[in-house]
């Protein structure tokens, strides 16, 4: 801002009377308008910080704080002995003795419960073959439950003087001597080659149970030639694995079907399940 003071004037010693000299004292004092700044920094005007800013500051402080504390949470609950495994409880076996399996788990005891997951359960009772597929689920404060799923057992091989229960895959469930007390269809297991057993297993392994409960023997010329026996000497021509489900359905429904004693039944073909016949 402009001064506006008039300059105080005072002639200078040893000039010539009638020539005035003049110049402004130093020590006149020089008024600073209100609020003005000054020294160094008096060109340099100071905002307040934006509400904003302050507040994303604030909200990034908190959160950081929240996920330190959740970090100390989780770690000290997968490490707690307050959440290790005392007691371990099964389900869904039922070919397995229950003795086996808890045999098989206790390395899980005394482990904390968030450390255990289910490939670690598949792999402890992987030497048990009836086990087909294993889940977890955890009860805290101490108790692991397991859910385990079975091999299901569709047919019986003749082994020498007993018989195998096999599934699907093939796999050997256990044994029998008496094929009459598992109702279960008899295969050759040694005549079939691996193509020829696997085409009937899967054929077996489509049949509700109480359809599969009535199969006495199950064969095969070729893969597209599936043959079931049932108890009662009738025969079910099958065919190939196309349409396995529909024809299990319209086999179940032609079993179940009112017989007629004036047209006897001996042969349920489903070799093509959108027409069927018996004769």
């Amino acid at each position: 801002m402009a001064d506006t003071r008039k300059p105080t004037f005072k002639p200078r010693a040893g000039t010539r009377p009638g020539v005035v000299s003049a110049e402004r004292s130093l020590d006149d004092p020089v008024e600073v308008p209100s609020g003005a700044a000054t020294g160094k920094d008096s060109n340099v005007l100071a905002f307040p910080e934006p509400k904003g800013r302050k507040r994303r500051r604030t909200v990034l402080a908190v959160l950081a704080v929240i996920v330190a504390l959740v970090a100390g949470i989780i770690a000290a609950a997968i490490y707690s002995p307050v959440f290790a495994v005392r007691t371990v409880t099964v389900d869904g076996a039922k070919l397995l003795q229950p003795a086996a399996v808890q045999k098989a788990l206790e390395p899980v005891k005394g482990k904390p419960l968030p450390q255990i997951n289910d490939a670690e359960i598949a792999a402890l009772l992987k030497p048990l073959v009836q086990v087909r597929s294993v889940s977890t689920e955890a009860r805290p404060p101490s108790e692991l439950l397991v859910h385990i799923s079975e091999r299901v057992p569709v047919a019986l091989v003749k082994n020498g003087d007993s018989y195998l229960l096999v599934d699907v895959d093939g796999v050997k469930l256990g044994s029998t001597p008496d094929n009459a007390s598992v109702p279960l269809p008899v295969i050759d297991g040694q005549g079939a080659n691996q193509d020829l057993f696997k085409a009937i297993t899967a054929v077996l392994a489509t049949l509700p149970a109480d359809v599969l409960a009535k199969m006495a023997s199950a064969s095969a010329k070729s893969p597209d030639a599936v043959e079931l026996k049932l108890t009662d000497g009738k025969i079910v021509v099958w065919g190939n694995a196309d349409e396995k489900e529909l024809k299990a359905r319209v086999l179940e429904a032609l079993l179940k079907a009112p017989a007629n004693p004036k047209v006897p039944v001996n042969v349920y073909d489903v070799s093509a399940p959108r027409h069927p016949f018996t004769k």
